[in-house]
């Protein structure tokens, strides 16, 4: 190859973010337009972004927690279930989640379903899910990720890929397809019981439209509208 043949990385202007914008024309979210609970209206949006928009994963969000020092952190988990007592996701409970929120139950659940020019954002207490639902779901996992949840120690340091094939590789000879695959009794659920729960509709002008239910304490829901 010539040297001008060689794309060389200086050369290639890195895209600025700042000059990336979209102008949001979606239609609003009027406060009539609500239903009576968040997981009601929770339950239309996720409809929406499951069948009509067809989003990829349209169950993904992100779950931020926080140690009991304050130190935060968040990643991307799958969504399990969901109805009035709360949001269903499932982990090894020795992972930096489950342990941040053995200290500090407080959680923050996020959508992100930009093709929408929508957010969700869920803020609650997270109670670990009975071994019996757990259990339940553990059944439902296709084999391979019956395997893996016993293969990997999540969030702990592991020496090299070699090692963690080599564990998978014990584990589908002790448990070939077809096989029950016990459940881990260091994996289960957490169920987010919401106290709040905003759904955020993008609009022209960055004029979003920002609706929240907040948990009233005899168990009912106001409604407020947040400043873009």
């Amino acid at each position: 190859m010539r040297q001008d043949d060689r794309v060389n990385d200086h050369d290639t202007a890195s895209p600025d973010p700042a000059s990336m914008r979209t102008q949001y024309r979606a239609a609003g979210l009027a406060e009539d337009d609500l239903a009576a609970t968040p997981v009601e209206q929770f339950a239309r949006w996720f409809a929406q972004a499951a069948t009509e928009a067809q989003l990829f994963e349209p169950n993904a969000m992100v779950v931020s927690t926080a140690d009991a020092e304050g130190r935060p952190s968040a990643r991307t988990v799958l969504l399990k279930h969901f109805d009035e007592q709360g949001f269903v996701f499932y982990t090894n409970y020795g992972s930096r989640k489950a342990r941040d929120l053995a200290e500090n139950p407080y959680v923050s659940l996020l959508f992100p379903w930009h093709p929408m020019a929508r957010q969700v954002i869920v803020q609650g207490v997270a109670r670990r899910t009975g071994r019996d639902e757990t259990a339940a779901y553990f059944r439902t996992r296709p084999h391979g990720s019956q395997l893996g949840a016993w293969a990997s120690t999540q969030s702990s340091v592991v020496p090299s890929r070699a090692e963690l094939d080599a564990s998978y590789a014990e584990l589908t000879a002790r448990y070939p397809e077809g096989e029950q695959v016990p459940v881990p009794p260091h994996w289960g659920g957490f169920r987010i019981a919401p106290q709040s729960v905003e759904f955020w509709q993008g609009r022209e002008n960055r004029l979003h439209d920002r609706l929240r239910y907040v948990e009233e304490a005899d168990g009912g829901w106001r409604v407020e509208r947040l400043s873009p």
